[in-house]
């Protein structure tokens, strides 16, 4: 029995002897089939191909990880570290004992919450290394949840606090069910938003955007932009971690959050 992994997205399936016949995460039009057909692979596989994670201090609390060579769509995996315990925000595909034992060393992983379903990756390998974390999922997105099992929590409403002193806010858009993280010892008690896709910061670093789908280019709407920069403006964070090595608005996140929006619904409306 094998958990199959789509090469494109990086959504692991639940245990079978043969891959399932397509992803769909990947047929909505959020996403896409790769150019040369669905295909899928294995962490066994990815392990057998030489893949290996890179473990990276962020600043005091929080650590990245990330696999290379890329496997599905590439976003790096961020711990966060607590008195109240660890959460694991976002996912990435790739997992093995270097990894375990490097997250172990610094507490391990007393909750996982994930963005939306592009990242979804192989949650469930994860919360079983470290203890049966429980995976927390927004009931809105319940089904596009590919691997249902006991691990995982479909919570519903507006936050929820995995651990203490951290909190997951739906915020929809991009997915119906779509989460950010807000951490407000992060930064040195300035907060930080850990945004996955749902607020995706972009290569100018002071500006952050927001998309029905990025691959396929589909904006959204002026009402749901207010909307999520309307709910943001209720919690302070000082850094904005995107999805992408690299993308982090490193000072005055709520105002980056506020002059993004104000910018994206003006080329809505034409300027």
């Amino acid at each position: 029995m094998t958990r199959f992994l789509c090469q494109t997205c990086g959504v692991q399936y639940p245990d079978s002897d043969e891959p399932p016949a397509d992803c769909p995460i990947c047929l909505d039009e959020r996403q896409y089939v790769g150019h040369g057909g669905q295909r899928w692979t294995s962490i066994e596989e990815l392990a057998a191909a030489g893949h290996t994670n890179t473990i990276r201090d962020e600043e005091p609390g929080l650590t990245s990880i990330r696999t290379s060579p890329q496997v599905g769509i590439g976003q790096r995996a961020l711990l966060v570290q607590t008195p109240a315990g660890n959460v694991l925000w976002d996912c990435i595909s790739y997992l093995d004992e270097a990894t375990v034992d490097a997250v172990r060393a610094v507490g391990g992983v007393q909750a996982i919450a994930i963005s939306h379903p592009h990242f979804y990756a192989s949650n469930v390998t994860w919360s079983e290394a470290f203890d049966n974390a429980p995976i927390y999922l927004h009931a809105a997105d319940r089904e596009w949840c590919v691997f249902e099992h006991k691990n995982v929590v479909h919570w519903e409403g507006d936050a929820v606090e995995p651990v203490e002193g951290v909190s997951l806010v739906h915020l929809g858009g991009h997915f119906e069910g779509a989460q950010v993280l807000h951490w407000p010892g992060g930064d040195n008690g300035r907060g930080v938003l850990l945004s996955g896709d749902t607020v995706a910061v972009v290569m100018d670093r002071r500006y952050v955007s927001f998309m029905y789908s990025y691959p396929n280019e589909i904006p959204l709407s002026e009402g749901t932009i207010r909307h999520i920069a309307g709910r943001l403006s209720q919690y302070r964070f000082n850094r904005i971690y995107g999805a992408f090595p690299g993308r982090t608005v490193f000072d005055d996140g709520n105002a980056a959050i506020a002059k993004s929006a104000e910018r994206y619904i003006a080329n809505l409306r034409g300027r």
